[in-house]
């Protein structure tokens, strides 16, 4: 491999964009911009491929809007073409992509000279791009920057080859065809990007499942043990392939939020196609585990699934309505939980469960808006809300979060708390722990601490799990009784 001086008298440099110049395919990601702002235009796609590819890209091009700035951009590659600009050399833009788009990135960028893109005739990739610049510089009279197997025949009649992004297999495909002038080596994926995908640490939420049976005080025999594990397993594929697809639709979000924007599919480090594969897998997993377990558990799976679509596609940009569907979602879960256990779900529980899973929602969306408040945004990407409505979202959620608290105060003047408490009058302790435990959330949340996801949030935060431990202990002591 050679690494050469540039001069005034370099031939032009030739960059690819997807999968080079950004670490996405800039395709996949508009069909899945219509499919979330237009799904009737789905539909389509396959009138649109049958007039070519080059056609399909610019229908795909002009169905949504586009943000440049958005793209996850190859930083160090950018950095290294700057230096070669200044160095006196001509930079092209040329990509299968439509021109609507690299026309789009080349003036985001500032770079490039001139554009060379698919135009809606000519899908400029492979042997038609190599024509393309053959004709325009000559046999061996340009570089190129690229990575993947179609652009080995482009290397065949390019001086200099910038290898980005590839295989080590393809690497040497490209010493093969011509002089490789650089490598950018391609990132390594571990599992920890495979775990923020598939989002595991949310797993711990479908724990819910089990609380029917432990706030009934039964303990499960082998069999509804068993049920309950396989409807944790259950529900817990059903949560990624969700969150999978949750994350696809809303990249372009993503991408201006200061955390989310490092997820493994906004990044790029995982593509589109991946989750595109692996979210139905995970959700026929999910249905097969789901259909051993008795009862009606099936129906309230496919009923989560369903609701959780129809969030991340219309409902999370639905001012208030998004909050009360995250509620619904979580308490869905205890629904679920009852019924692979076989068991009644006791009113109480479900009404606390409501009021205080609607706050936990407040807090989340509150948090979100203080954060674009802080970039100067008056209105968030992607939802409903005015950077304006964090004080009212607070007033709603701290609402939510004690009437919680007073639905548990007035649960433990039941009957059932007689029935289930040896001493009735300890579990009140439960009531000052809990107005703790809602305020403290929202404490943080004002000061601008609080995680994206506030059970996330809980079950790293020292408080709360302190608050949890003496919940649970108040519990323990009042189902005892007093030792003396």
């Amino acid at each position: 491999m050679a690494n050469k001086g540039t001069s005034l008298s370099a031939p032009p440099l030739v960059v690819d964009c997807d999968g080079t110049l950004v670490f996405t395919d800039t395709l996949h990601e508009a069909a899945l911009r219509v499919l979330r702002d237009k799904p009737l235009a789905v539909f389509n796609i396959p009138f649109w491929l049958m007039k070519g590819k080059a056609y399909l890209k610019q229908k795909l091009a002009t169905c949504s809007e586009f943000d440049p700035s958005s793209l996850p951009y190859n930083q160090a590659l950018i950095a290294w073409l700057q230096e070669q600009q200044a160095a006196g050399r001509s930079l092209i833009l040329c990509t299968a992509a439509d021109q609507m788009i690299a026309q789009a990135v080349a003036q985001h960028l500032g770079i490039f000279k001139s554009v060379i893109a698919s135009d809606g005739e000519q899908n400029i990739a492979g042997r038609h791009k190599a024509a393309v610049l053959v004709q325009q510089f000559g046999e061996k009279g340009f570089d190129y920057v690229g990575n993947a197997q179609p652009d080995l025949q482009v290397w065949q009649h390019a001086r200099r080859a910038i290898v980005v992004n590839a295989s080590e297999s393809l690497e040497r495909a490209a010493a093969a065809c011509c002089e490789v002038e650089k490598i950018f080596p391609k990132p390594v994926i571990g599992l920890s990007v495979w775990r923020r995908a598939l989002r595991l640490h949310q797993w711990m939420k479908n724990c819910l499942l089990f609380v029917p049976i432990l706030a009934a005080h039964q303990i499960p025999d082998a069999m509804r043990l068993s049920d309950l594990l396989l409807a944790f397993l259950s529900f817990s594929l059903c949560a990624s392939a969700v969150y999978l697809a949750n994350d696809l639709l809303d990249l372009d979000s993503d991408r201006q939020h200061p955390r989310k924007k490092f997820r493994p599919f906004a990044s790029g480090q995982l593509s589109v196609v991946t989750g595109v594969l692996l979210a139905p897998l995970f959700l026929i997993a999910s249905l097969c585990l789901g259909m051993q377990i008795p009862g009606q558990f099936v129906g309230w799976l496919i009923f989560y699934f369903g609701l959780t679509c129809a969030y991340s596609l219309l409902l999370k940009r639905v001012v208030l309505i998004d909050c009360l569907t995250l509620a619904v979602l979580y308490t869905v879960r205890l629904i679920a939980g009852a019924s692979a256990a076989s068991m009644s779900l006791s009113f109480w529980l479900l009404a606390f469960a409501v009021f205080l899973f609607l706050s936990l929602a407040f807090v989340k969306r509150y948090a979100e808006l203080e954060i674009q408040l802080l970039s100067g945004k008056e209105k968030t990407h992607g939802r409903g809300y005015f950077t304006s409505d964090a004080s009212l979202v607070q007033t709603l959620g701290v609402t939510a979060g004690f009437s919680a608290v007073l639905v548990l105060a007035l649960y433990l003047n039941s009957e059932a708390v007689v029935k289930l408490y040896k001493a009735p009058e300890i579990i009140w302790g439960a009531v000052p722990v809990m107005l703790f435990w809602i305020s403290w959330m929202w404490m943080q949340a004002h000061r601008g601490k609080m995680h994206d996801d506030p059970l996330v949030f809980a079950l790293k935060d020292k408080a709360s799990l302190s608050a949890g431990i003496v919940f649970a202990l108040v519990l323990l002591a009042g189902a005892g009784g007093w030792p003396w």
